[in-house]
């Protein structure tokens, strides 16, 4: 169990490390991760939507040459 001095000495370490400005900003934006991370674990899972667009089989496919017309024969 980390005991009261343990903690201020890695809190004192911390502030040394990143500056008086810096640390505050860390610890918002790693309380915004916790709190996102919090909110995905309760939200309902959702089913992946497939973003592969289904294939129309009933078209022909368009050939690469030109057709004759009948006026031509």
């Amino acid at each position: 169990m980390i005991g009261t001095t343990e903690l201020l000495l890695v809190a004192g370490l911390a502030l040394l490390l990143f500056g008086g400005k810096k640390l505050p900003e860390m610890m918002k934006g790693m309380g915004q991760g916790v709190k996102s991370f919090k909110e995905g674990l309760n939200s309902p899972t959702e089913e992946p939507q497939n973003e592969e667009k289904p294939t129309d089989e009933a078209q022909p496919e368009q050939s690469a040459e030109p057709q004759e017309s009948a006026q031509e024969k």
